[in-house]
């Protein structure tokens, strides 16, 4: 203290124009420091934050975003005369030093608010004559840059609060998990206290001290008429924290992207919601298995605002390969491109819901996909078949409309398929890569009544908190970015009002898992080959949501299917962002809505006005073929296989009708023992083939 009282009596005791040219020459540090990058929600509330270089916590804080009674129990306990001073104040520091002396010890600092952010600024000793001058002039050069308001937030910023925590913001969080707007006495008294002695004085570590500590702010302050009696006696009885606080991880994929140095980022995120969905996806794969993972996107497809996204089931889970981002993983979509495709037919003139259409073994070229179960539904509706989500329908309605119409509409929606080749009938199937992104842009712009809208994720710039024109700079590049550019309507429609909502009606009417009720809700599933993927995704009026179930490495998961287990978690998640949904767009008054028989002719039945018609070949015995001399264990069936020809297909053997599935190109029969065999089958049209084959 006499240190402090002998600097000062030198730095007065200069002349006025001396000490003002001093004063004025002085050298000040940076007076912006570092601050940890933050990610907001879009009601402010914190999502993540990252250290500083040296690995600190130091959040951005201003005196506008603490509790008023911390303000003053900091001024009434450490600069009473803060408001009034050039930057020292030497009443307090001869006071001080006359306590010191009368007890023989230092009993309390004489330094100003000022004096202890010039320290911290400069993190200098003070310990010297020499040290403490530099102090002072720095405290009182910086009341001639700077206003009060602007010296206090360096304060609150800069103070030290234990171990690697930084400003009142990061401590509150640290050591009672709240922001600092709404601090109780005690929690104020102590967050006072702890800058004195930050390490002998850490609650984790040194709880009693920290104790003593607060009770003696607390007592000041009574004395200071600060705070009544009564609440500080309240005060007194509250527990201090004894366990420090991690800092708030969600998000996590997202704030990387979007996080700028040294300031904070407000997306279009909800906290709560955001918090729930983390929740929800963690829980669901652990009981899927180790290695599976999770993501889902939440949107409000009226403003094209982000609501929540979660990349990952766990993000520290190793297992799980946390660390990516899966919301913008390239994964086979599966089915979940049926929706469009038969959105594009009705566009186009080429069905209708009610239009009839064939789910036969099929051939497209060399391309003969089967149904997921393996099994033939015959002649069903549109509106059928994408329920069951039955896929040669789908394969011939893409077929009518072209596999590069749909690809340039999903673009045209906002998504980025990755095609290995010129597009292709597989692709109705899932043939290509997408990410979750990119389904839920698609699905948006279907619930919008075929308008698409970009999604964004990120505030415009305005409601950043911008510590330097860098930054502002920095936000400019990032909004002008493809993945944060939204909120406004692509530059054509990605579907026709009247088939956009023909679509949604399709699939408000799918059937729903489980024990699910959830009205006015459209959805459609899809796995992908292997069952490396499981979707869902859906839309109600004002939200649209998709989730990806899988693993990251991209091996197979048995018994992960999007009806039976992403659908689920589709439902659920609609249930946690909102109680009761909103209803679905009317139909619009242009709309046809007949049942088959009263349809015009051309849609009663499906037929791809594109598409030639077919010459049908004459069926021809693939194998065994004719003149064929083949090895035989009793009792073992053969394969018999038919090439050409059209279902429904009659099997003779030796003039023996077979029995078989009329539809299955590939059927078994068992000889009754060694010799000659006749094989003839028939096809719809009354075309025949014929093989004779020896067996031994």
């Amino acid at each position: 203290m006499k240190y402090t009282v002998l600097a000062a009596a030198l730095a007065l005791g200069m002349g006025g124009t001396g000490l003002d040219r001093w004063i004025e020459t002085t050298e000040l540090p940076s007076l912006t420091p570092a601050v940890s990058a933050t990610v907001l929600d879009r009601n402010g509330t914190l999502l993540r934050a990252y250290q500083v270089e040296s690995g600190l916590w130091r959040l951005p804080v201003t005196a506008a975003q603490v509790d008023r009674d911390y303000i003053a129990l900091l001024l009434a306990y450490e600069d009473k005369r803060y408001r009034e001073h050039g930057g020292v104040d030497m009443r307090a520091m001869l006071r001080a030093a006359w306590s010191s002396a009368r007890a023989g010890r230092i009993v309390s600092g004489g330094s100003t608010i000022t004096m202890q952010v010039a320290r911290l600024l400069e993190d200098a000793p003070t310990r010297s004559v020499r040290a403490k001058l530099r102090q002072i002039r720095l405290a009182l050069a910086l009341e001639r840059r700077l206003d009060k308001d602007a010296i206090l937030d360096l304060y609150l910023t800069l103070a030290p609060f234990g171990g690697n925590i930084e400003g009142v913001r990061a401590a509150a969080l640290t050591w009672f998990g709240k922001e600092p707007g709404r601090l109780t006495p005690a929690q104020a008294a102590l967050l006072v206290a702890l800058p004195q002695s930050p390490e002998g004085r850490r609650p984790d570590r040194h709880p009693g001290r920290a104790r003593a500590a607060r009770d003696r702010v607390l007592a000041r302050a009574v004395g200071a008429g600060t705070l009544p009696p009564g609440d500080a006696r309240a005060a007194r009885t509250e527990a201090v924290p004894v366990v420090r606080r991690g800092f708030s991880q969600s998000a996590a994929h997202l704030a990387d992207r979007v996080r700028v140095a040294n300031g904070a980022v407000r997306t279009t995120l909800d906290a709560t919601v955001q918090g729930e969905l983390e929740t929800l996806l963690r829980e669901r794969a652990r009981a899927l298995g180790p290695a599976v993972s999770a993501a889902v996107i939440v949107a409000d497809h009226d403003t094209g605002e982000i609501l929540a996204r979660v990349g990952s089931a766990d993000l520290m889970d190793t297992r799980r390969k946390g660390f990516i981002d899966m919301s913008r993983a390239l994964r086979s979509p599966g089915s979940t491109l049926k929706p469009l495709i038969f959105g594009l037919a009705f566009e186009q003139g080429l069905a209708h819901p009610e239009t009839l259409i064939d789910d036969r073994p099929t051939v497209f070229g060399r391309y003969a996909p089967l149904n997921f179960d393996r099994q033939w539904y015959g002649t069903v509706s549109i509106r059928k078949a994408l329920h069951l989500s039955l896929n040669i329908p789908a394969v011939a309605a893409l077929e009518g409309v072209g596999p590069a119409r749909l690809v340039a509409r999903m673009r045209r929606a906002g998504a980025r398929p990755v095609l290995q080749d010129a597009p292709g009938l597989a692709i109705a199937l899932g043939g290509l890569g997408m990410t979750l992104h990119d389904l839920v842009q698609i699905y948006a712009a279907i619930a919008r009544g075929g308008e698409g809208l970009v999604l964004r994720e990120s505030m415009p710039c305005p409601a950043y908190d911008a510590g330097s024109a860098r930054m502002v700079d920095d936000c400019t590049k990032r909004n002008e970015a493809p993945d944060n550019v939204g909120g406004s309507p692509v530059s054509a429609p990605v579907l026709t009002p009247e088939a956009a909502w023909q679509v949604a009606d399709i699939l408000a009417g799918a059937p729903v898992p489980g024990a699910a009720a959830r009205e006015t809700l459209a959805f459609k599933t899809g796995t992908s080959y292997g069952h490396r993927d499981a979707w869902a995704v859906g839309f109600d009026g004002r939200h649209v949501i998709g989730v990806w179930l899988g693993r990251p490495d991209g091996a197979p998961s048995p018994g992960i299917l999007g009806l039976e287990t992403a659908a689920p978690v589709l439902f659920e998640a609609f249930a946690r962002v909102k109680p009761v949904p909103d209803p679905l767009a009317p139909a619009p008054r242009s709309v046809l809505r007949l049942p088959n028989a009263d349809l015009p002719p051309p849609l009663r039945r499906f037929r791809a006005r594109s598409a030639p018609a077919a010459r049908q070949t004459a069926p021809a015995i693939a194998f065994p073929p004719d003149g064929a001399t083949l090895d035989w264990e009793t009792g073992d069936p053969l394969a018999l296989k038919v090439g050409g020809g059209a279902p429904p297909f009659r099997w003779l053997v030796d003039g023996a009708p077979l029995t078989a599935d009329p539809f299955a190109r590939q059927v078994a029969m068992t000889p009754q023992g060694p010799g000659f065999l006749s094989i003839a089958v028939i096809d719809a049209t009354g075309q025949a083939a014929r093989a004779r084959i020896r067996v031994e």
